[in-house]
């Protein structure tokens, strides 16, 4: 059992699920001794991925392209923004929730310091990768306002039935919208509404799924793949966006400003069965290294025909970024460079660890991860930890 700081009187008790663990002692180290660090040099020791831009206001910067300029050093932040960072509170991971079964298979969940937590602000780190491990979680998420957290903060990666948010068809029925609801039912703290910070929802209308019990925020891990952008681009790389489709454009392109002539379109069409068939609606991929850009991938047909339509338009190379890589049914191996019929070969496939098995994934080639606990530590240091 974890036991309490005694240096600080006003920590952020940080809890997860066993699943989310990796990214809760991430975050505790950003958000803490690494942040110490940056005090000094403006950089976090030990942590090759730690924020560079984590301040509550940072100064107004003029238009730039955003591979040329993707976060903002602390160095450069005014005096007053870089003190407040400095003096935001740190997170504390507590270990302490017994995540156990009876022997029927339902939850048997217990936690351990629930005097220690009264009175204290509370994030919770969850994910619902499979509908086994939702109903454990919604448990915890109601229990925690009751035994008197003074705030609530749950962040959901991942909202893993975001694609079914609309009906085409009467019978159809948008599970987007109960999961919503199952969420807006968790109790009002001390505070307030429960906040539940989501990264890259499919569709931006989702929020109003939610009821007026909580504050959905919905924020995005796109700042991750600018950052690999303008290092691509230091190294003498040609880039161009694509989007596979116009849903992801739509979803994405204002996430890229300044870049609206290297932005590519794919139109994609469904054919009989699992089929599809992808073409370059507009831009012009000739001679560019082509990045492909979309918020979740499933069994990945939609990317690889993206890519041959434009290698068959004259791109160079290809890499593709998705915030959520599902995978079902381990479909991310027709991408690795050892599997026969993989072409056409990606450069670079960036995932995030907003699923459990994105390390796993990202132990082959061409996957390469790049960790939430960065984005959500900028987001945490610069309004959630802000001294109350």
């Amino acid at each position: 059992m974890s036991q309490p700081r005694s240096t600080n009187g006003d920590v952020v008790l940080l809890y997860a699920h066993p699943s989310a663990h990796h990214l809760a002692r991430q975050i505790e180290t950003l958000c803490g001794t690494d942040r110490d660090a940056l005090s000094t040099n403006g950089e976090a020791s030990g942590s090759p991925s730690a924020p560079s831009s984590l301040s509550a206001s940072p100064p107004k910067r003029p238009a730039v392209n955003h591979l040329k300029q993707a976060f903002t050093p602390l160095e450069s932040f005014d005096i007053a923004s870089r003190a407040s960072f400095l003096k935001a509170r740190h997170v504390e991971f507590r270990n302490t929730i017994q995540w156990k079964k009876f022997a029927d298979g339902f939850p048997n969940v217990f936690i351990e310091d629930v005097k220690y937590m009264a009175g204290k602000d509370v994030i919770f780190i969850g994910s619902f990768h499979s509908p086994a491990v939702v109903f454990e979680q919604l448990s915890v998420l109601y229990a925690f306002p009751r035994y008197l957290a003074r705030s609530f903060h749950f962040i959901l990666p991942y909202f893993p039935t975001g694609t079914m948010e609309r009906v085409d068809t009467e019978g159809q029925i948008a599970t987007a919208k109960t999961l919503a609801t199952l969420l807006s039912a968790i109790p009002l703290s001390a505070k307030g509404p429960a906040q539940i910070i989501i990264y890259d929802i499919h569709a931006l209308q989702e929020r109003f799924y939610f009821s007026d019990n909580v504050i959905p925020r919905l924020e995005t891990a796109i700042p991750l793949l600018h950052s690999k952008l303008s290092m691509m681009e230091g190294q003498g790389e040609d880039l161009a966006i694509a989007f596979p489709d116009d849903g992801a454009y739509k979803r994405f392109h204002l996430l890229f400003p300044g870049d609206e002539e290297r932005l590519i379109i794919c139109a994609k069409r469904r054919m009989e069965g699992n089929k599809r068939i992808v073409t370059v609606k507009d831009g012009d991929p000739k001679g560019k290294h082509v990045v492909i850009v979309d918020d979740l991938v499933q069994t990945g047909g939609t990317l690889l025909e993206c890519a041959k339509a434009l290698l068959q338009g004259g791109a160079t190379a290809i890499s593709a970024y998705v915030t959520h890589a599902v995978f079902p049914n381990q479909s991310w191996k027709k991408f690795t460079h050892t599997v026969e019929g993989a072409q056409p070969a990606f450069a670079n496939f960036w995932i995030t660890d907003s699923l459990p098995h994105a390390p796993e994934i990202c132990a082959h080639e061409p996957f390469k991860l790049l960790s939430l606990s960065t984005v959500i530590a900028e987001n945490l240091l610069g309004f959630d930890l802000m001294p109350t």
